[in-house]
Parts: C-alpha cells; sequence; structure tokens
C-alpha cells in the first residue's frame, strides 16, 4: 500500500484498512498496539490531537512504515 498523507484522516484511513486486512478488531488491535481502545478509535476516526509518539508506535505494530521525502515545488 502507497498513500500519499495529507492529513490525519489519511493515516486514520490506512490504520483502519490494514487492520480490517489483518482481520483484527479495534480491541485485538489496540492490544497489539499497546494503546487503549478510545486512542485507536480516535486516531482512526482522524483526530486531529492524536500524540504523535503514539502514532508512531500503532503504525510500528501494526506494520506500517512511513517514508519523508522531499517535496517538489510548482514554479507556475
Amino acid at each position: 500500500m502507497k498513500t500519499l498523507v495529507r492529513s490525519v484522516l489519511d493515516i486514520g484511513a490506512a490504520i483502519r484498512k490494514k487492520r480490517k486486512e489483518d482481520g483484527l478488531t479495534l480491541v485485538d488491535a489496540a492490544g497489539l498496539c499497546n494503546v487503549n481502545y478510545r486512542f485507536l478509535s480516535d486516531l482512526e476516526n482522524g483526530k486531529s490531537t492524536a500524540q504523535l509518539g503514539k502514532v508512531l508506535q500503532v503504525l510500528h505494530a501494526i506494520g506500517i512504515e512511513i517514508e519523508l521525502k522531499d517535496r517538489t515545488w510548482s514554479h507556475e
């Protein structure tokens, strides 16, 4: 999966998609990621105040990698 992330909603949608592909319930995934159910539910629903450290923890545990790259600027 390759997803351009422009918002917290994009991250949440990617996490939800991967969790469902893996056949995990929210409860199971929260346990796997060592976060509580509410945090994971909020994250999947795009809560903008989610703690970055915990978001990275969830992404790692659920098997999603993040790669940062420079954006090219349009000269128009």
